[in-house]
């Protein structure tokens, strides 16, 4: 039973809600990077992945945390202890939003939210371990291997451009942390990856 994933569920879910009909806790809670430079109000930069900007975008954040979070949860704590998959879900959600935070640290306009940097991590996890593995997209089987590379190169041109309310940065620097993460706690997941990937029907 992947009790860390589930509390992990548990409480972003519960606090997402209540954040719902309540300016005052997303004020509290989301990464406003000032709040962060003048203030010391480091829990920023873990609490902003407790809210989401509407049920949709927490429902597919925790769909995907759901479907991967239950395989990666044994791997991680096989290596790492009870408290693996934790401690990896947390550096997700720093390392994912560091970059962001420096960039905008005395941009008074910018705030961010959403657990998207983290679940990216445990997803590109995943994918390290199994990437011929067909994922449903929008309810269409796609390689994982593939649906990363279309991932990161949207994610990239995206970022690039500028636009939009999505931080895309997050969701590319989690990625990244997923893979490096996972390879650096079990080196020999990279030669099994490279390995899977010439074997595509296996």
């Amino acid at each position: 039973m992947p009790i860390t994933l589930l509390i992990i569920l548990a409480a972003t879910c519960i606090v997402s809600f209540m954040a719902f009909n309540n300016r005052r806790l997303i004020d509290d809670l989301i990464l406003w990077p000032p709040a962060i430079e003048r203030k010391r109000e480091y829990y920023r930069l873990v609490t902003y992945g407790l809210i989401h900007a509407d049920p949709m975008h927490l429902l597919f954040n925790m769909m995907t945390l759901f479907f991967f979070g239950r395989v990666m949860e044994p791997f991680y704590n096989q290596t790492l202890g009870a408290f693996g998959f934790g401690l990896f879900y947390l550096g997700g959600l720093i390392v994912s939003i560091l970059p962001t935070y420096l960039k905008n640290r005395r941009n008074n306009n910018y705030h961010s939210l959403g657990a998207s940097g983290a679940v990216s991590g445990v997803l590109f996890g995943y994918v390290m371990l199994a990437p011929w593995t067909r994922i449903l997209v929008w309810f269409v089987p796609v390689p994982a291997i593939i649906y990363a590379v279309l991932y990161v190169g949207y994610s990239i041109y995206m970022d690039q451009r500028g636009q939009g309310n999505i931080n895309h940065s997050a969701h590319l620097w989690g990625a990244g942390y997923g893979v490096l993460f996972t390879v650096l706690i079990n080196p020999a997941v990279l030669p099994h990856f490279l390995a899977a990937l010439s074997q595509p029907g296996i």
